[in-house]
């Protein structure tokens, strides 16, 4: 469900900036290599520099399970070559698109250890967060892949800011934390439906505090009103209400709330709306509940 556009841009990218160091024997001979059957393939041994080459053309050819044998062919025989950092890196990008995350991360959290200060670290930093965002899963189950991928792509954004890897990082953080916002909501509806009214706002509640620039926020508004009408807290919901039409005046939800306030008899004139303006006016509205 998240997958995105980095298999492509930014792979590219990489591949393209270490094909370099093995350009030299791009031969019609050492392509034919990747016909053979994977068997073979994975036992044919050759110097760093053709091992190294072995497995970029396996790369292009999407031979990703020949390419991280080569990789790691490499590395056993040649550790201490100039490929092997290469080697270490792009190991971890075949693993990466097999789809094998784990092994993807465990292979980058090596060469980040080694190479600290390498050129490719960004890059390194930007797939290992890949690794975990793609595992990301839906709303209805446990969303500890979602806090490690949260946690990842901030690590790249404040590591390295400015760069393309930060900025398609925060475009991804935004997205987690939507979905983190859509989980809380998940919960917070099922408590109300259970009548447990006071685990159901503290949902909406953190839904309103720390996700304000999520998608769920004027839901979470409404349903807030919604349990405040049910507890008889009339002055809560009124004031919830009003953040609510004057953030949200245009959305479904702020229909929903105004004609559950009319049921209650509550629905009051536009004098009431809020006139405050500036940073911080929807936590200081909110804040003010309590």
């Amino acid at each position: 469900m998240f997958k995105h556009i980095s298999r492509g841009f930014f792979s590219v990218l990489l591949v393209t900036s270490l094909v370099a160091c093995g350009s030299g024997s791009d031969s019609k001979g050492e392509k034919k290599t990747l016909e053979t059957s994977a068997s073979e393939a994975n036992v044919k041994q050759g110097t760093a520099e053709q091992l190294y080459n072995n497995g970029i053309d396996a790369i292009k050819t999407k031979h990703y399970k020949l390419a991280t044998k080569q990789f790691e062919l490499l590395q056993e025989n040649f550790p201490y070559s100039s490929y092997a950092p290469n080697a270490q890196l792009m190991q971890g990008y075949a693993f990466y698109l097999q789809n094998k995350y784990p092994e993807a991360v465990k292979q980058l959290e090596t060469f980040l250890q080694l190479h600290p200060n390498s050129p490719d670290a960004p890059y390194a930093f930007y797939l290992r967060s890949l690794c975990y965002y793609e595992r990301i899963s839906d709303v209805t189950r446990d969303q500890q892949s979602t806090l490690e991928a949260l946690s990842a792509l901030n690590d790249v954004v404040n590591r390295f800011p400015g760069t393309s890897y930060a900025r398609d990082a925060q475009l991804k953080i935004d997205l987690c934390r939507d979905h983190l916002a859509g989980k809380e909501m998940l919960v917070g509806r099922f408590y109300e439906q259970q009548k447990n009214y006071e685990a159901a706002i503290t949902r909406f509640q953190r839904v309103i505090l720390d996700y304000q620039t999520t998608n769920h926020v004027a839901e979470a508004l409404h349903r807030s009103v919604e349990v405040y009408l049910k507890l008889g807290l009339t002055d809560q919901a009124r004031k919830t209400a009003s953040i609510l039409g004057y953030n949200y005046p245009n959305s479904t939800w702020y229909r929903y709330t105004y004609n559950d306030l009319k049921k209650y008899n509550l629905a009051s004139n536009q004098a009431e709306k809020p006139t405050a303006k500036g940073p911080g006016f929807f936590s200081r509205m909110w804040n003010s509940i309590f």
